[in-house]
């Protein structure tokens, strides 16, 4: 709960609001205790002894919540990190698995025979068929014949 608080703080106190309403409460603040406005109302004469006490508890704190920040967001930082480091790791081993994968399907596709070349031994069988066909055939019309004789 106080690192959040001290987040918002340092969040506001980061903005241009914040020195708009600063500037604004120290210009208010020198126009009130200058000679210019009322006597008794006056409660910090020059030097403004009791705005530089303000303004110092002011930085006093301020720092500190900033550096409070700092530190959170740094260790909301460092846990993304790891994250991303995991994720990287994961999609790395990932890769390396498809790279071996691909790999050896290269080698698999290297041991099949491709359509050319089952196209071309098809044509060879074929033709020593049709070679064996046409020798045997005559030959085996010329036995018919003699062994009809």
């Amino acid at each position: 709960m106080f690192g959040q608080l001290s987040e918002r703080i340092a969040r506001f106190i980061g903005t241009g609001s914040f020195l708009v309403y600063m500037t604004i409460v120290i210009i208010v603040w020198v126009l009130w205790n200058v000679p210019i406005g009322p006597d008794r109302a006056r409660f910090d004469e020059y030097p403004f002894i009791f705005l530089t006490l303000m303004l110092s508890l002011q930085a006093s704190y301020a720092a500190p919540l900033i550096l409070l920040a700092q530190n959170r967001q740094e260790a909301r930082d460092r846990v993304n990190l790891d994250q991303d480091r995991e994720a990287n790791a994961r999609a790395h081993a990932d890769m390396d698995y498809l790279a071996r994968e691909v790999a050896s399907l290269r080698m698999a596709i290297g041991e099949v025979a491709t359509r050319d070349y089952l196209r071309s031994e098809l044509r060879a069988l074929l033709g020593d068929l049709e070679g064996r066909r046409t020798d045997g055939s005559g030959s085996g019309e010329a036995r018919a014949d003699t062994a009809g004789a």
